[in-house]
């Protein structure tokens, strides 16, 4: 059995390798031509758009627009049919909760206790009060919800975003977020406590709640994006630069004074000192 075990782990390990692998070959075959030095304007936005993979991009792109009219467009319009309002806030709120783990982690790595102590607070206050996470009674009690990710910490130690990638699957992303994910992932208790059939079925359903869960809450934005855009592609990659780097500044701003978790600080008050 010990040796059918490290059988199974050498083919998973080289399976991912070689898609890996195929990833990168894919990408670095698909890079977009920089424009002539000549021409400084079209240099600058280039630059600016930091998309030299967009061929590539563009590719996946098409495929997860296929995936997603296929499959996940339909299956969140039919969760909104089939599952009231209160109802979806509350599997909001309840996976919300469970991601807490990560999201402290992730606040502690960034070197900001008072995100950790408001993160603390509310899984001990949603988890109790709030009946599993079902009701956000939290942020009622003045410990508002926080975004916190890997890629956000990396950003926060100065590691630079990349060229932008639209990955297969995961959507708009870049070198550091990716990585993120990955880490993230890493961190999620979910990932490497239990095992058996049982677990793998919880995670799985987990993941696809998840997935639905999000995809249903974005449904009318990315329906008119897709209705008006002329491009697409090139908004939905603004659109995700623009909230990386929103996040990531909120995250930088805020440096409220460091004082116990238990005592609540008004969300605005972000700024230098107490």
């Amino acid at each position: 059995m010990r040796a059918e075990a490290r059988l199974s782990t050498v083919i998973a390990r080289s399976w991912r390798s070689a898609f890996l692998v195929c990833l990168l070959s894919t990408y670095l075959a698909g890079c977009a031509t920089p424009p002539p030095a000549d021409d400084p304007d079209a240099v600058a936005d280039f630059k600016a758009t930091n998309d030299p993979l967009e061929p590539t991009n563009r590719v996946f792109y098409a495929i997860n627009n296929g995936l997603d009219v296929v499959i996940m467009r339909p299956a969140a319009q039919a969760y909104r049919f089939a599952v009231p309002g209160k109802v979806r806030d509350g599997i909001h709120n309840v996976l919300s909760n469970l991601g807490t783990p990560v999201q402290l982690s992730n606040d502690v790595l960034e070197g900001k206790p008072r995100r950790a102590g408001d993160t603390t607070m509310r899984f001990l206050i949603n988890s109790t009060v709030g009946v599993l996470g079902i009701f956000d009674i939290a942020k009622d009690w003045g410990y508002p919800n926080h975004d916190s990710d890997f890629g956000m910490t990396l950003a926060n130690w100065g590691v630079p975003e990349g060229p932008f990638l639209f990955l297969p699957v995961l959507g708009p992303s870049g070198p550091r977020d990716a990585t993120g994910f990955g880490m993230d992932m890493a961190l999620d208790p979910f990932t490497w406590v239990g095992q058996g059939a049982i677990v793998t079925g919880l995670n799985w359903g987990k993941f696809a709640v998840s997935a639905v869960d999000a995809r249903e809450r974005v449904l009318d934005s990315l329906d008119q994006i897709k209705k008006t855009a002329l491009d697409p592609y090139a908004t939905f990659r603004s659109l995700y630069r623009q909230h990386r780097e929103s996040q990531i500044e909120a995250l930088r701003n805020d440096n409220r004074a460091t004082i116990p978790v238990w005592f609540p600080q008004q969300a605005g008050q972000t700024g230098r000192g107490p």
